[in-house]
């Protein structure tokens, strides 16, 4: 079983080497490594870990967290074929497309930015249409969508911003960026976590804002 463990430890030399042994020490490989935040003294990073089959997620938690300044933020099984996509390559990959540049966006997104799915809607005069989606993203009704257009990428709030129920029904955390002066937006979705940290929000902004200017 392959897992997504987001953890926050200290941001010190050391530090990823005793979580490795402390992981290790319960049967768990760790195949990949993504850091997605550093800050005063810590570090928050994206580690794909495999399992011996039958282990259980807790076991990875209590291992982790066994450790003094580490704790886990979010544990999740990962499904995707384990890959280094970056934004870059998604640009490119966006770029080489004919027709379908929107649906390449939104196929590579959840795995560059490490979400469950991803759309580009747009506000029409009866609501809200879904351009185009990815796999695993849940349906969206013709709605209002009083967060539509958007001048930055920003965290959405499921009641603030009227966020469709079905995704509200997930717990899923939600993030959006504009797509140029379209109207349009890059949407992510996390169902159940965890949420999205500022540079996460950030780079969604970096990658919307290309691919809108490769989009033309």
């Amino acid at each position: 079983m392959t897992y997504l463990l987001r953890v926050k430890l200290p941001d010190r030399p050391g530090s990823l080497g005793s979580l490795a042994v402390a992981l290790g020490s319960v049967g768990a490989d760790i195949l990949s490594l993504d850091v997605v935040e550093r800050g005063h003294g810590y570090a928050v990073d994206d580690l794909v870990v495999d399992t011996a089959p039958g282990s259980l997620p807790d076991t990875l938690i209590t291992a982790a967290e066994q450790l003094s300044g580490v704790t886990v933020d979010a544990i999740r099984p990962y499904a995707g074929v384990l890959d280094t996509h970056r934004e870059l390559e998604l640009i490119d990959r966006v770029a080489a497309a004919h027709d379908d540049r929107l649906q390449t966006l939104v196929d590579g997104a959840p795995r560059v930015l490490r979400v469950g799915w991803s759309v580009v809607v747009a506000a029409t005069e009866t609501g809200t249409t879904t351009v185009v989606e990815s796999s695993g993203a849940p349906e969206i009704r013709a709605q209002s969508m009083p967060w539509l257009p958007l001048d930055s990428a920003r965290t959405l709030d499921g009641d603030r911003d009227g966020l469709p129920q079905s995704w509200r029904d997930m717990d899923t955390c939600v993030a959006a960026a504009p797509l140029g002066s379209t109207g349009r937006a890059l949407v992510l979705g996390r169902p159940g976590g965890p949420d999205f940290r500022p540079s996460e929000v950030a780079r969604l902004g970096y990658l919307a804002g290309i691919v809108a200017t490769v989009l033309g």
